[in-house]
């Protein structure tokens, strides 16, 4: 290290800062040595030195010095995805043209093209977009242009966004719920595809961590009390499987492990059912050592000869084995999946697969590139999905949120495999159809496509695929894409192809649509600014302005609605001007009910950071109550709306319009009611609606809105809808409920009605 450098560290750093500086960067030195060449050490030094002095001043929340974080994100690039000398470079600068005064052509002259196209990947554009759009979008599709110059730059950030995450404690709660609802929304499903499962789970977990911090501890104790049970079950059910395995001389290890926490409850979640009811809470993975990666088919072998010894140990449940190895995913993962029965009478999953193949499933991309010369056939599905990421970036008319959504869709989706008239695989996102199986073929055909012959029998185009399908297409000259297309097509190929060849004609009514509201907008005396259309934008419920233009040049809507725009937005006015009119009495008496609301300690919820009472509305779609974790969202033409952190609509809204996140809490308990709806089963007996109608109106003094039961051979189901004072009272009511003779479970749901 340079005097120089050494003369800024003492300016800016303790010494035990500097300690763990140094610390950290030689253990990046340490895990890189074996793969560095040539002049990589000196590259790595320069970068280290450069990002140390362009982030001297800096501080994260924590109040750690800054330089940890790009030291961190390096060490996850090398140790947990297994990158190189280049993106161990760009990790220690990757935060310097953004948040320093250096620049691109600084970072280019020092360290070439390659390494500044991957640092302009990682740096964010100017926040400057019309309100309509997401300046998160955006960021997100400009990252991902870089994708098809160099896949590094996902990676980077992905290690970027993992070690976010693990700081994420020292942020403000309304920072937290953003960047957790971006992660889940946009980064667990971008791991998972890229074959980063560790950090997708990891992701994951930490998402729930923050988002619902009672439920991540619930879950998290309770897998830590049993896993000393958990380990001796693992060696009992291994103990006969792994003497066969000997005997057969197979070399193996075994790695035991509870399902992630997040997977845990998703699971409980969509099964309506308890931590205690969940039997599959762990799966073992049975690791073949000591065979070559380019003996593809000596692999195969290896492990379905493993899996006869523990199918001929433990009885499979048939409809749960997954062969990911005759087929691998599109990510490149291939494993043997099973299910058995032990002989404690618990199901237990199986995933048998190779030294390489859990290499690729546990750090995905990189790992699949070290094993690029063994077998082509290896990388073949991972290059196929990259390829159609490629095409989905090629599409530059989409808005950001378009664009979004269309990448996302391709993500998490499972997939199906399907053949052409020769037999050649094609693997597309399940609930592909007949035109997104010929758009696959060749955008010409996708867009000439009329019918497809599916194993001999004709079918309509909008016929949705299945796996093993053999299919021909039919197509005609005269035929041409519409927007009807739109409507059952999948695949993210597909969609862009058929809105490419509607583009021209969709542009004719974009800008006829454009001059018909410009007149309209004259004739009416009404000024023809950014603020009228965002208004007409929202009025008519459409995403941008391209698509509000399209629909009045098409003639979806006609003239004459301004006009009703325009009565509607006066009426509005003045409503308003009347409350302005009184606004010193509504201010007085605003006062005078906070202070009664003091005196009585109701509860009400204070909003931003100044902690202010101001006006706000209840999200009908999660029906906030106090004692709730909510945030307030400010939207264009509602004001604030006040959205509990779990609501459905969340992971968009904090990850597409981040910056319209207010933090809001609620004072204390309020005694005011609110409507909540809440499930409830169970085995059916006499006089039980009388004890569940006890709980609620005599025990609690709870007011019923409505019940509504059905019942079938014995069991019932129903909703009941009660007001309550806030969280507390309405948990207090589910334990009552859970307790009645009969009742088996007890949920709150969303209310549908408000």
């Amino acid at each position: 290290m340079s005097n120089k450098l050494a003369t800024k560290k003492a300016a800016y750093y303790s010494e035990e800062e500097k300690k763990i500086i140094t610390s950290k960067y030689r253990a990046i030195l340490k895990k890189a040595g074996p793969f560095l060449q040539g002049d990589d050490l000196n590259q790595i030094r320069k970068a280290f030195e450069i990002s140390m002095d362009a982030h001297k001043e800096m501080r994260r929340k924590s109040g750690e010095p800054y330089i940890y974080h790009p030291l961190d994100v390096a060490m996850i690039c090398v140790e947990e995805i297994g990158l190189g000398p280049t993106s161990i470079i760009c990790a220690l600068l990757h935060d310097v043209v953004e948040d320093t005064e250096l620049t691109l052509d600084f970072i280019e002259h020092e360290f070439g093209i390659k390494v500044a196209r991957i640092i302009d990947g990682l740096t964010k554009i100017a926040e400057n977009f019309e309100q309509s759009q997401s300046a998160q979008a955006e960021n997100f599709r400009k990252m991902l242009l870089t994708l098809s110059e160099d896949v590094r730059v996902i990676l980077i950030k992905l290690a970027d966004r993992l070690h976010n995450m693990r700081t994420l404690q020292s942020m403000a709660r309304n920072s937290q719920l953003k960047i957790a609802h971006e992660t889940i929304y946009i980064y667990a499903p971008l791991a998972h595809r890229l074959g980063l499962y560790q950090i997708k789970s990891e992701l994951e977990d930490l998402y729930l961590k923050y988002n619902e911090p009672e439920a991540y501890r619930e879950i998290a104790q309770k897998l830590k009390a049993n896993k000393k049970k958990r380990e001796e079950f693992i060696e009992r059910f291994m103990e006969p499987i792994a003497k066969r395995l000997k005997e057969a001389n197979i070399e193996f290890y075994i790695k035991g492990r509870p399902k992630h926490i997040y997977s845990i409850w998703n699971k409980i979640r969509k099964q309506n059912t308890s931590f205690e009811n969940i039997y599959d809470l762990f799966a073992i993975r049975i690791i073949l050592k000591d065979i070559p990666p380019e003996q593809n088919e000596r692999e195969k072998a290896a492990c379905w000869l493993a899996y006869s010894i523990v199918t001929d140990e433990y009885r499979p449940n048939p409809d749960r084995l997954k062969d990911w190895i005759s087929t691998p995913r599109s990510n490149g993962y291939e494993s043997l999946h099973t299910t058995v029965m032990s002989h404690a009478g618990v199901w237990v999953e199986v995933q048998i697969r190779t030294e390489r193949m859990d290499d690729v499933a546990e750090r995905g991309y990189a790992a699949h590139w070290k094993y690029k010369g063994s077998d082509t056939s290896l990388n073949k599905p991972l290059d196929i999905w990259l390829n159609q990421v490629r095409d989905t970036l090629e599409t530059k008319d989409n808005s950001a949120m378009e664009f979004l959504e269309d990448f996302r869709g391709n993500l998490y989706n499972e997939e199906v495999f399907v053949f052409t008239p020769k037999g050649d695989l094609k693997v597309l996102r399940k609930g592909s159809t007949v035109l997104d199986f010929a758009y696959e073929i060749h955008t010409e055909i996708g867009s000439h496509c009329t019918a497809g012959k599916l194993n001999g029998h004709l079918v309509p185009i909008s016929h949705v695929l299945s796996n093993g399908d053999q299919i021909e297409i039919l197509t005609t000259k005269n035929q041409k894409p519409s927007e009807d297309w739109l409507r059952f097509v999948a695949t993210t190929k597909a969609k862009a192809r058929i809105k490419d060849a509607l583009k021209e004609d969709n542009k004719t009514y974009v800008n006829d649509g454009k001059e018909t509201i410009t007149k309209r907008l004259k004739i009416l005396g009404l000024d023809n600014n950014l603020e009228t259309l965002n208004q007409l934008r929202a009025y008519f419920n459409k995403k941008d302005y391209n698509e509000l233009f399209y629909y009045f040049g098409k003639g979806y809507l006609q003239p004459d609605e301004i006009k009703r725009f325009k009565l509607d937005r006066e009426a509005h006015e003045n409503k308003k001007k009347k409350v302005n009119l009184a606004d010193e009495a509504y201010s007085n008496a605003k006062n005078f009910e906070r202070a009664i609301k003091k005196s009585n300690g109701q509860d009400s919820l204070l909003i931003g950071d100044d902690m202010q009472e101001l006006d706000y509305t209840l999200s009908k779609c999660c029906s906030p109550i106090p004692g709730d974790d909510v945030f307030g969202f400010l939207t264009v033409n509602e004001g604030i709306k006040v959205h509990r952190t779990n609501c459905p609509n969340s992971p968009q809204l904090l990850t597409a319009y981040g910056n319209r996140v207010i933090k809001a809490t609620w004072t204390s308990q309020v005694e005011k009611a609110y409507l909540a709806t809440i499930e409830f089963n169970g085995i059916d007996r006499m006089g039980i609606m009388r004890d569940v109608s006890m709980v609620i109106s005599e025990e609690l003094n709870i007011n019923i809105r409505s019940v509504n039961v059905d019942t079938d051979e014995g069991v019932f189901k129903g909703y009941i809808k009660v007001f309550v004072y806030d969280t507390k009272h309405l948990e207090k009511l589910i334990r009552k409920l859970s307790r009645v003779e009969g009742v088996n479970q007890v949920l709150r749901i969303r209310n549908d009605d408000e």
